[in-house]
């Protein structure tokens, strides 16, 4: 099973839980462990962060009206691509916010189980 960082500003947690929810369903054509950061770390948590996310094999980050001013959310996406680690931004909703700086001109995909499922299995090739 692979492991997934799952990114996200701490306003769209329910999204995130909601992605984890949908990993465990019967029905998904798709499942991984979810290694994203539940609690706030207190101190070098820049540090922490970037070990978490290099034992991962692919992140998932959730793309929202919150994600510009997500700091921490940006860091993660920032260090999975210093760390070669593959990135899918995936919008929440239907909602299609001007992205951050860092972020644009990059490919963000609808939330669907077909998107996840084809993500999750280039991760095995």
């Amino acid at each position: 099973m692979k492991r997934i960082f799952i990114a996200f500003a701490i306003a769209d947690k329910t999204f995130r839980d909601f992605l984890v929810g949908q990993a465990k369903n019967d029905k998904s054509p798709f499942e991984f462990v979810d290694m994203s950061v539940k609690t706030p770390w207190e101190t070098d948590w820049e540090s922490k962060c970037r070990t978490k996310i290099k034992g991962c094999d692919g992140m998932i980050a959730l793309i929202s009206k919150h994600t510009p001013s997500a700091t921490g959310e940006l860091y993660e996406i920032k260090t999975a691509g210093e760390e070669k680690v593959p990135v899918m931004l995936m919008y929440t909703g239907s909602d299609r916010p001007t992205l951050p700086y860092s972020l644009s001109g990059r490919l963000v995909n609808v939330w669907s189980w077909d998107n996840i499922k084809s993500f999750i299995n280039l991760l095995f090739s």
